[in-house]
């Protein structure tokens, strides 16, 4: 069983950055980050192939994060700068066998780590 962990999340200011970070067990997966905010549906935010050559955003979030990805570390990183009101959201770390945007194509998830972006 593939376990992920979270860190990272807070409150920032509008404008602000925030670097979220998930630690995985094991590799050799497709890694993706979601959100969910209160009274909407979970969303895709990026996903990054395991040998980080593809990678793919949200066009509410392109320009301003950034995913990367250390697999010697069996970690994956969500750059978030130029932070808005509306990325507010719980942040979700999943691993995938094939990649996708799609969040029923990933198997594996972690708790979340909440997002707060004040105004």
């Amino acid at each position: 069983q593939k376990q992920l962990v979270e860190s990272g999340g807070g409150l920032v200011q509008a404008g602000g950055s925030l670097r979220l970070s998930c630690a995985a067990s094991g590799s050799s997966y497709v890694m993706g980050w979601f959100r969910q905010a209160p009274g909407k549906e979970r969303e895709f935010v990026a996903s990054i192939t395991w040998s980080g050559g593809i990678t793919d955003y949200a066009d509410s979030v392109k320009g301003r994060f950034i995913i990367s990805r250390d697999n010697a570390k069996n970690t994956v990183d969500l750059q978030m700068n130029s932070l808005k009101p509306e990325d507010t959201a719980v942040y979700y770390c999943a691993a995938g066998r094939r990649y996708s945007v799609y969040a029923r194509s990933y198997d594996y998830w972690g708790q979340g780590t909440q997002v707060t972006v004040s105004s």
